[in-house]
This record gives structure tokens, sequence and C-alpha cells, in this order.
């Protein structure tokens, strides 16, 4: 068994809770010499509940996607981390980043945010990590921000 990481995958929403876990898992990139995957999945459940497809709402997811990740990966060069990738995928963020992702890239690690949803949409639709945390089969690492969650 070995101790350290390879391959390290962070999924990122926009959030301050995947924010803290961006920031920590470039730190544990850097401290295991890692490649760093940022991925952000455009959820496509939400497209679901428009009877008419609008396409240009998924341009717009797309280009927030690539601005997000762009800026998160700026932040990281910044502090000195180079062996790094950007993913945008589509789907369910609970099944594609744990079955598809992190299977493609071989994640030995998988880091998330405690949460990227706001109370109600936990209770309605569960909590993206708590299912990532069931179904990945590699390592898992939650982060949870320091500031109190508003409900």
């Amino acid at each position: 068994m070995t101790l350290k990481y390879s391959n390290i995958l962070v999924a990122v929403d926009g959030s301050k809770s995947a924010e803290c876990a961006f920031k920590k898992a470039v730190q544990i990139a850097q401290r295991n010499q890692a490649q760093l995957t940022l991925v952000h999945v455009i959820d496509t459940r939400a497209y679901v509940a428009i009877n008419t497809y609008d396409r240009t709402m998924e341009d717009r997811a797309g280009e927030y996607a690539e601005e997000l990740l762009r800026g998160y990966k700026e932040e990281a060069m910044k502090l000195g981390l180079v062996n790094m990738n950007t993913v945008i995928e589509y789907g369910s963020p609970k099944t594609v980043i744990p079955k598809k992702v992190a299977k493609e890239i071989e994640a030995d690690l998988i880091i998330c945010g405690a949460t990227g949803l706001n109370a109600v949409e936990r209770l309605l639709i569960g909590s993206v990590s708590e299912h990532i945390t069931r179904s990945a089969t590699c390592d898992v690492l939650v982060v949870r921000t320091e500031e109190k969650e508003e409900v």
C-alpha cells in the first residue's frame, strides 16, 4: 500500500465549499508531486425541468464552466502547481465524478466540498459529496468550510 497520491481529482462548482476543497487539493498535490485534475460537471438534470430546451442555456453553462476552471487553474499556477488538467463534463455530478471522470484519469483521491447545494436542494436530490463517498473506488476527502452554512 502506497501512502502517496499521484492522480488527484477535485470537483469545483463555484461554491465556497468547492473553493476550500480546491485550496486543500493544491496543497496535497504539491506535497505528493501529483497530477491535479479540476472537474466541473454541468448538471443536465436542470434542463429536464424546462419544457422547451434552450440551447443558449447550455452554451452559457459551458462558458461559465470554462471561466471557472480558467480562474482555478490560474490560481493554482500562482501557487506553483504546474501539473494539472481541467475537465468539463455533462450529466449528474454525483455519478459523473466517481464513475466516469475518476476512472478515466485513474484518480487515487477525489476531493470535494461538503456542500455545493443549499439545504432544500440537498433534501430533494441528495448530497453530491455523500454519493461520491459511497460510490468512489478510491479515497475521498470531503472538505468542510470554516463558515456556518446558511439554511
